[in-house]
Parts: structure tokens; C-alpha cells; sequence
């Protein structure tokens, strides 16, 4: 009888351990499924706005539906944000209303060229400046010392670590973006604060924007295959000391306004403050219109350098302007344009020193005209096809 009930005894606790272990392991399972239950976060497509912090904070979107961005939405201290192919944001409300990935977050941007990721307005009369726009700040060098606040956005960049990784955007178009606080202080569509070269942007447009497209504040992330057009300000625009490689840009200004194809800042405050903005740029078309209120093509001061090669600038009063002591002493071992075909444009370059003196410019680049630029010369390239916007402009 002590045995039966021995034997018994054991059958029952190897039943409710094998039962336990299966519990056990389905939960596990389930944990680890993070693109199905990110550990219980959930936002309200309606009402898309948050902050979401903390290493296991992985908030996953659907992309069968649509997120109405009310207010501002920030992923900070390894947290990660995935957006997958075709997912649609929009966004009402104003400088209220951007998306900001800090400092050690993660955004991952998974479009493809048949079905970008798109952020635009929530109006119906959709307009430039409606919304903020997208904001990342990493922990890459940049010239202001060891690290500064964002001008929007307001959190911490900048730092020692040159492959700091924010993630990857791919195949993803930004439009109606660059909601100004005041004159001096405006989203743009895209704006990378210190973001170092563990980074992946490429293929990415930022159409009809307010402020400037793209813009660059130290960092050393690379790019490739980007599209500005029809943004008010500014197509491209980098500073304090950004050193990143790029290829294939097209810009096109429309809609009656704009400024520069491109504005290069080394650092205002200090022309010579180290590490000096010295991007490289290769397969380059900025296109202009007459309307333009800065009507240069390249605008390279404030001690930028910068290696570019295969351009094409067409339909600008000026094509390259060049200015301050330091940016001209960089010509042409450190500054410099190697092929540059210039289409409709009234002069080709000029330069000027600190004194506002005139300066000859024309050692600063060769003429190419056989340049191609982002690979149709001034017409749209054909890896544009598909997924961005062209409407309008």
C-alpha cells in the first residue's frame, strides 16, 4: 500500500511539473515576441502621443492602420520605436506635434520602395509647417563642446562616440513637416543632432516643409539616396562640425518659395571649433527656381570643408557661393567641387572674405558637363520612382 501510494505521490508531481513547465515556457514565449505583445505597451491610433522609456520598451505599429499624431512623442533610454512598411502617421497640431528618438533609443523605419512609411498632415488642407517633424539625437562628436540640448525636441546630443547606432530609416517620405516656434527656432523635416555612422538613413524625401528638408548638427551618420523638394528654407542644410558620406541627392525647390540647394556651417559662434564640418558628397542635383529668396546653389561658410564630386546645379542665380577667411584658406585641398555641370545658372561662383571683400573663387571646382549628378542629371532620378513625390512642384 506505501508504495502504490509512493508511486501515485510521484505520477502527481511529474504531472504538475510537466504542466508548470509548459505554463512557464508558453509565457516565456510570449515575452519574447516582442512584434506581437511589446510588453504590454499599447497607444491609441486615434491619440498617438507618449513618452517610452526603458530598455524593453518596444512598441511595435500596425500598418493596417492609421496613427493620428496629436502631440509630441518621444522614445528615450533604449527604448525602440518600429514602423513597418506602409504605415501611415498623421499629424495635426503644430510645434506640438513630432516624433524624437533621444539619446541611446532606437527608431527602425522598415519602408520599401513599393510601400514607404509615410508622415504628413492630418488636415485637409494640408499645408507646410503643420507638424513638427522627426527628431533624432545620438552621442556622436560635435563642435559645441561635448554636448548641447536640441533646439527642438529638447533633449541632450553629442559625445564621443563616433559609431553610435540610432537605429535604420529606410524608404520613408516626410511631408507638410517644420513648424516654427519663432523665426530662429523651427522643426525641419528631418533634423539629426549628433547621430554617429552606426545609423542607416537612406531613402528618405521630405516634401513641402517649412523649414529646411534635411539638416545635419555635428555627427558623423552617413546617408544615401535622399529627395528635399519643395521645402521653404533650405534643401540641405549641416553644422557644427557633421562629417558624415553621403551619395545620390536630389533637391528641387517649388511652390514659389524656397532658398539654398545647400547651407554648409562649420560653427557660427566659432569658425575654428573642432571637429570641422567635412561631409562628402557624390551624385549631387540641386535644382533652384526664380522665386528663390537666397538664390545660391551651394552656400559653403563658417569654416565647413567638404569633398563633392559628379554635380549638377541648375536654374539658380548663383551656383557656388564661398565666404569667411577660414572656409576660403580650405580651397582646394579641403574644400573643393570635382565636376560640376551648372544648367541656367547666372554665375557660376563667387566668393568673399571676412572683410566682404570679393574673392576669386574658381580654384574651388572643375567643370564637368558630362556630370550626372543623382543620375539624371536635373531631371528626377530613376531610383526616386515609386516611392517619393513629385506633385505640384
Amino acid at each position: 500500500m506505501k508504495n502504490k501510494m509512493k508511486k501515485s505521490n510521484f505520477k502527481f508531481l511529474g504531472i504538475l511539473f510537466l504542466t508548470s513547465s509548459l505554463f512557464l515556457g508558453s509565457c516565456t514565449s510570449d515575452d519574447d515576441d516582442k512584434s506581437s505583445n511589446p510588453i504590454g505597451i499599447e497607444v491609441d491610433p486615434n491619440n498617438f502621443q507618449g513618452t517610452f522609456s526603458g530598455e524593453g520598451t518596444d512598441l511595435v505599429l500596425d500598418p493596417n492602420k492609421t496613427y493620428i499624431l496629436s502631440g509630441p512623442v518621444k522614445f528615450l533610454d533604449k527604448a525602440t520605436l518600429t514602423i513597418p512598411a506602409g504605415t501611415k502617421i498623421s499629424a495635426t497640431g503644430g510645434t506640438s506635434s513630432f516624433i524624437a528618438v533621444g539619446q541611446t533609443a532606437k527608431i527602425f523605419v522598415n519602408g520599401t520602395s513599393t510601400n514607404p512609411v509615410v508622415m504628413t498632415s492630418g488636415n485637409s488642407n494640408p499645408n507646410p509647417g503643420d507638424w513638427g517633424g522627426l527628431v533624432i539625437c545620438g552621442n556622436s562628436p560635435i563642435n559645441r563642446g561635448g554636448s548641447a540640448m536640441s533646439e527642438v525636441g529638447d533633449l541632450p546630443y553629442g559625445g564621443n562616440e563616433e559609431n553610435d547606432n540610432s537605429g535604420s530609416i529606410r524608404y520613408l517620405r516626410i511631408e507638410y513637416s517644420g513648424a516654427n516656434f519663432t523665426a530662429e527656432k523651427e522643426f525641419n523635416g528631418l533634423s539629426l543632432f549628433g547621430v554617429g555612422k552606426g545609423t542607416t538613413v537612406e531613402y528618405v524625401q521630405v516634401y513641402a516643409g517649412s523649414d529646411d528638408g534635411f539638416e545635419w548638427f555635428g555627427g558623423n551618420v552617413n546617408t544615401n539616396y535622399l529627395i528635399s523638394t519643395g521645402n521653404e528654407d533650405d534643401q540641405f542644410d549641416w553644422t557644427e562640425g557633421w562629417t558624415g558620406t553621403n551619395s545620390y541627392w536630389y533637391a528641387q525647390q517649388g511652390f514659389g518659395k524656397g532658398n539654398r540647394g545647400i547651407e554648409a556651417d562649420g560653427n557660427g559662434s566659432d569658425n575654428s571649433a573642432i571637429p570641422y564640418s567635412n561631409p562628402s558628397i557624390s551624385n549631387l542635383t540641386l535644382i533652384g527656381i526664380p522665386e528663390s529668396g537666397e538664390p545660391q546653389g551651394m552656400k559653403l561658410r563658417e569654416g565647413t570643408q567638404g569633398k563633392f564630386n559628379n554635380v549638377v546645379l541648375a536654374n539658380w542665380e548663383t551656383g557656388l557661393d564661398i565666404q569667411h577667411d577660414i572656409t576660403l584658406n580650405w580651397i582646394p585641398s579641403k574644400l573643393f567641387i570635382d565636376g560640376v555641370k551648372f544648367i541656367n545658372v547666372g554665375t557660376e561662383s563667387k566668393g568673399k572674405n571676412n572683410a566682404g571683400e570679393s574673392v576669386n573663387v574658381s580654384n574651388a571646382y572643375t567643370i564637368d558637363e558630362n556630370a550626372t549628378g543623382a543620375g539624371n542629371g536635373a531631371s528626377i532620378p530613376d531610383w526616386a520612382i515609386g516611392w517619393a513625390r513629385f506633385d505640384g512642384l
